[in-house]
């Protein structure tokens, strides 16, 4: 994605100390950098007025339908595509607000992404990208697994004598891996795709609650996708269309991928904050979460998958419990049934 240096013949230009303490606070500056960020991106989407702060920029629906819009060309993810390159190179930025700009993308570029590897069309674009967020993940956690201890009902609780033997809690932890350790890549390769991509999905997830609305909807509409619409389509995809019409009969007809439990893990953490994790109840993003879990709950079933079949059946099923009027009772409330009155 980076420009190769050029060499300049010239002779330098003299140092100049007032310019050089101009460009080092520009670049400790978050508020130089946010600025800097947004009239590069003025010049790439030029449909729309861009807002004047990155605060305003991540709810600007005009702003982000602008750029989805540009995303969803057939050839929005080559190499060369500015809009690609400047989501690459805003997230190089250590500023947090920049990096949320960017993640909001991270459903609609994972999804264009997936639908079109069956396409074989160049998408060094989109990978950078991708590369990106992973490169990010591997040095923030140091390339370690995140893992959980699970309680063991094997062992005694503390509130409770032991009749047998005391076990050495050092040597019986019951541990859940719950992301795998990272690997440095360089490259996308068709076996490290689905883990460079549930990667980009797990640091989407860390800032979930942050994220607009429209963006959890693109995640659930790419999920639906990626499973095949009913969990069993298969798209169809005629080598002798020309690229554009085979890009726009790819998507329109599922993008079926494969779904190995390394991308269906992080897809079932932020379905279940759609679904029963949002701070305020939306019903479009909840009915849209509730759909691409059915259809990914139907692609595990067709294809065997015992964790994703778990998985899905379980956020279907706590969903059910959580629409059932039986549930919706406080028992902390107290019933004016049984008060007396005098």
């Amino acid at each position: 994605m980076s420009e190769s240096p050029t060499i300049n013949d010239s002779p330098p230009a003299p140092a100049i100390a007032g310019d050089s303490q101009t460009t080092a606070a520009n670049e400790s500056d978050p508020n130089a950098k946010c600025q800097t960020a947004i009239q590069s991106l003025s010049s790439i989407v030029t449909t729309t007025s861009i807002p004047s702060t990155i605060s305003l920029l991540l709810d600007d629906s005009s702003v982000s339908a602008a750029i989805s819009s540009l995303l969803q060309r057939p050839d929005s993810g080559a190499g060369d595509n500015n809009l690609c390159r400047w989501l690459y190179d805003t997230f190089q930025s250590t500023e947090p607000s920049l990096h949320l700009l960017v993640l909001r993308f991270v459903p609609l570029i994972a999804g264009l992404y997936l639908s079109r590897v069956p396409l074989r069309q160049p998408q060094a674009g989109f990978e950078a990208v991708l590369l990106a967020l992973y490169a990010h993940e591997t040095t923030s956690r140091a390339g370690q697994a995140v893992t959980v201890n699970i309680p063991d009902l094997s062992h005694p609780s503390i509130y409770h004598e032991s009749k047998g033997p005391a076990k050495n809690n050092s040597t019986c932890l019951n541990i859940a891996v719950v992301s795998s350790t990272l690997d440095p890549h360089g490259t996308v390769r068709s076996t490290r795709r689905a883990r460079i991509v549930g990667v980009a999905l797990e640091l989407y997830y860390s800032e979930i609650s942050r994220m607009p609305r429209q963006s959890k909807l693109d995640f659930c509409g790419a999920c639906e996708k990626w499973a095949g619409g009913n969990g069993e389509t298969r798209a169809v995809v005629v080598p002798e269309e020309e690229e554009s019409v085979a890009v726009a009969r790819s998507e329109k007809d599922g993008g079926r991928i494969p779904l190995p439990w390394e991308l269906v893990q992080p897809m079932m953490r932020i379905l279940g904050h759609c679904l029963m994790g949002m701070k305020v109840e939306d019903k479009e993003v909840k009915e849209a979460a509730s759909k691409a879990c059915q259809s990914l709950y139907l692609r595990s079933l067709h294809d065997i998958n015992p964790k994703a079949i778990l998985a899905a059946g379980s956020l279907l099923r706590l969903l059910e419990m959580a629409l059932d009027p039986k549930n919706q009772i406080d028992h902390t409330e107290i019933s004016n049934d049984n008060v007396l009155s005098v």
